[in-house]
Parts: C-alpha cells; structure tokens; sequence
C-alpha cells in the first residue's frame, strides 16, 4: 500500500472513531444534563409563563444543520411572543457584519430572557437536539435559512458537520466577533477536530455558562 493512501485509511479510521466516541459523549452527557437540569427547566418554564402567559415557554425555529438540512432547534423563549414579526423592522440596526442579527438591546427581550441569555440558560433546550442526532454538544452553529440564503460556497463549507450547541467561536470571542471570523473558526474547528479538542470546548464553555458579558 502507498503511503498516501495508509495515510488516508488512517485519516478515515480516525474520523469513524470521533464520530463514534462523540456521539457517545453527545448521548451520555445530554440524557444526564437534561435529568440533573430538570427542577430548573421547571422553574424556567414558570417565570417565563408568569411574566408573558400568551406564548409558549419553549421557541421552536427552524435551524439549517449538517448538509443544509433544517431541522427544529429547541430553546427557552426569551421575547415576545410576537418577536419573528417585530424583526423586520430591526434588521437595519443590526450589530453584526454579515448574514446574522444580533442586537444588544434587543427591545424584543423580555426581563426573564435577559437574564437567561446572560446565562445561556435559554440553549439548554438544545439537549433535546442533541439525543436526536440534529445537533452535537460541540460544533458549528446553525444558522437560520435566511442567514444560508446569503452564504458564499466557503460559508457552506461550515454546514459540512454536526451543528453543535457551544463551538470554538463561542468561547473565542462570540459577539465580538464578525461573521467573517466566525466562519473562520469554525473550519479551523472542523479542520482539527478531535475528542480533547471538544472536551477543552466543553470547559470553556463552562466558564461562560457563569456569565460572558457578550452574551446577547
């Protein structure tokens, strides 16, 4: 056998163990997090219904994952429940170059979803997303189909993994951060992936859970 190819059978055999081992973590660690998180989901659910009764406590939307395939991804809901048709009329005081919208002082945020965005407490939901396959504890972001209907074919290439629920450019930076930069990070993650490489993700993570000042 040539070398180029012993080293591709290796790349390969190598990328079939991470995948096999981090599905095992996703698993693992989702199904434990959502049982130890389950007296908070309920507190969450309460102070949300208490302060805005009209919507629903969770927020579906649609999220394009691995291979440009939506799917339904989970969170707390931190606005309005009337946010998506207020949006349209916030898009030109967006604070973010490139296909995203973020906005610091979203008027669109409700006092409970401050605090969880502050916390991150509003992405635990995405455990949920986990189990299922449609996202990884660690990953690109996914994006909104609005956001990939003005990607280049190199963002693209960002949408070539598992969406995760924390990745490189959340604890590199965030909102500091451009997109230009974050597509960046994300194929240098993709680039290099590996199990350490994810659980040093993970602790970072952690570490912001206890309150990133970008976090918005």
């Amino acid at each position: 056998m040539k070398v180029s190819e012993h080293q591709a059978l290796q790349t390969y055999n190598n990328l079939v163990f991470y995948t096999l081992v981090k599905r095992m973590i996703d698993i693992s660690c989702a199904l434990l997090g959502l049982i130890i998180l389950l007296p908070l989901f309920v507190l969450i659910v309460i102070l949300i219904k208490l302060e805005d009764p009209k919507g629903s406590a969770f927020f579906y939307q649609t999220r394009i994952g691995k291979d440009e395939k939506p799917f339904k991804m989970y969170k707390f809901r931190s606005m309005v429940s009337n946010a998506e048709e207020k949006l349209k009329d916030l898009l030109d005081k967006n604070e973010i170059q490139g296909a995203m919208f973020k906005m610091k002082d979203d008027p669109r945020i409700t006092k409970v979803g401050k605090f969880i965005r502050k916390t991150s407490i509003d992405e635990l939901p995405q455990l949920v997303n986990v189990l299922k396959g449609d996202m990884s504890l660690v990953g690109p972001r996914p994006p909104l189909p609005r956001e990939v209907a003005e990607y280049s074919e190199y963002d693209k290439l960002r949408l070539t993994v598992t969406s995760g629920c924390t990745g490189l450019w959340q604890v590199s930076g965030r909102n500091d951060l451009s997109f230009e930069e974050m597509v960046k990070l994300d194929l240098e993650y993709i680039q290099k992936r590996s199990v350490t490489g994810d659980l040093k993700i993970i602790f970072k993570t952690f570490k912001l859970l206890l309150g990133a000042k970008d976090a918005f």
